[in-house]
């Protein structure tokens, strides 16, 4: 079972950037579709990015322009950054796996993101 952490989450000003970062346990990390969802207060949670095994990257519509997510297979990682962050984008961010082999799913425990002047 593989295990994710996330870090990189934090308080920043409207207009600002953040890159968060996820940390998988276990290998091969390239045996696992990744992607990144959050979760605003009293809101469902969404999608935000995808990126397959193959490198393949998926936005929501919702999505496009400001967010960009990215891997690092040698170094068991996927990325996300986010720039011109609005108030709207406060929210704890989750990084997931799906393992296609076993059709699990995985979650990391959540960094929090808030976008406030």
């Amino acid at each position: 079972q593989v295990q994710l952490v996330e870090s990189g989450g934090g308080l920043v000003q409207p207009g600002g950037s953040l890159r968060l970062s996820c940390a998988a346990s276990k290998a091969p990390f390239n045996a696992y579709d990744m992607g990144w969802y959050r979760r605003a207060p009293g809101k469902e949670r969404e999608l935000v990015a995808l990126i397959t095994r193959a490198g393949t990257v998926n936005y929501p519509e919702s999505m496009k322009g400001r967010f960009t997510i990215s891997r690092d297979n040698a170094k068991n990682a996927v990325l996300l950054q986010m720039n011109a962050l609005k108030p709207e984008d406060t929210a704890v961010y989750y990084c997931y796996a799906y393992e296609a082999i076993t059709r699990n799913q995985f979650w990391g425990q959540g960094t929090q993101v808030t976008v406030s002047s």
